[in-house]
């Protein structure tokens, strides 16, 4: 059993800065939760880890294995890279836990490097409510063009591109998405309902070209019959289930953020309620005799 389970979390192909990255985010976490020891920190940070791990788990761990050699794998492998594991670490709100973990050094070195012009004006560019619309569907068409997909999974380089992009693009969107604070508290901060309206445009693309792999007569990618199937189903069966994959979770993604955001803009509206109100009440003549 040990050793099935040391097999598992061992990388098919170790990259090894990217587990060192993961590794310092997660101690730089670690780090935070001790030194701010607030009992509101525990659900986010169940959240952050839920997160973390997933990601970790389909890039680091055997499942990489199989995402090589399944579609269906290969697509939940990207479910998670690009909506589930970003979601999750963008609505655990992070940034607080993290500087206070972070060492003195890169604390200091991250803020730098984000005041720059050059990565600020960039970042802003990201996070523009287009761009980050036509990235977010515009990579999941690109990489599942079936020339370009056919090119990335037998090219190590583009492998690790293309799920590498998939990552970070999902980490720009979903924390641009989910951003906390209230509108034009930054220049990337928009309102409630732009990011709603956001959110709802990148739902057709993602159920069209589920729906298409799904109910596909024949056999779109070819490149798992060159490389081998890990498991015994046909392949009509194996892209029938990455179609569904693409198309129903991923587009749910969407409607569980609307559900986030109208709950944040209830938030906002009912902290902007007038303070004074109370205090007016208890103004009244016959209200302060009772007092």
């Amino acid at each position: 059993m040990a050793a099935e389970i040391a097999r598992w979390l061992t990388p098919w192909e170790p990259l090894y800065w990217l587990i060192a990255l993961f590794a310092i985010v997660a101690a730089c976490y670690v780090r935070g939760l001790a030194r701010r020891r607030r009992a509101r920190d525990v659900l986010p940070a169940i959240a952050f880890f839920v997160g973390l791990a997933s990601m970790y788990a389909v890039m680091q761990t055997y499942v990489d294995y199989y995402a090589q050699y399944m579609f269906f794998i290969h697509r939940a492998q990207h479910l998670i890279l690009h909506h589930l594991g970003p979601f999750l670490i963008a609505l655990s709100m992070p940034t607080a836990v993290l500087a206070a973990g972070a060492p003195l050094w890169l604390s200091r070195g991250m803020r730098g490097l984000g005041a720059l012009p050059p990565v600020a004006g960039l970042y802003r560019v990201l996070q523009h409510p287009v761009i980050s619309a036509a990235l977010f569907v515009g990579l999941i068409y690109f990489w599942l063009w079936p020339s370009v997909h056919f090119t990335a999974m037998l090219s190590a380089r583009d492998y690790w591109l293309m799920n590498l992009s998939m990552a970070v693009d999902g980490l720009l969107f979903w924390w641009f998405m989910l951003d906390p604070r209230r509108p034009g508290a930054t220049p990337t901060t928009y309102s409630i309902g732009l990011r709603i309206i956001v959110l709802w445009a990148v739902m057709p693309p993602q159920i069209a070209i589920g729906a298409y792999i799904a109910l596909a007569p024949d056999t779109v990618y070819d490149v798992y019959a060159v490389c081998g199937r890990a498991f015994p189903i046909s392949p009509i069966v194996d892209q029938q289930l990455g179609g569904l994959i693409t198309w129903i979770p991923a587009a749910m993604m969407s409607v569980v953020a609307t559900l986030i955001l109208l709950r944040l803009g209830f938030v906002h509206d009912r902290s902007t309620a007038s303070p004074t109100e109370p205090a007016v009440t208890a103004s009244r003549p016959d209200e302060r005799q009772t007092v």
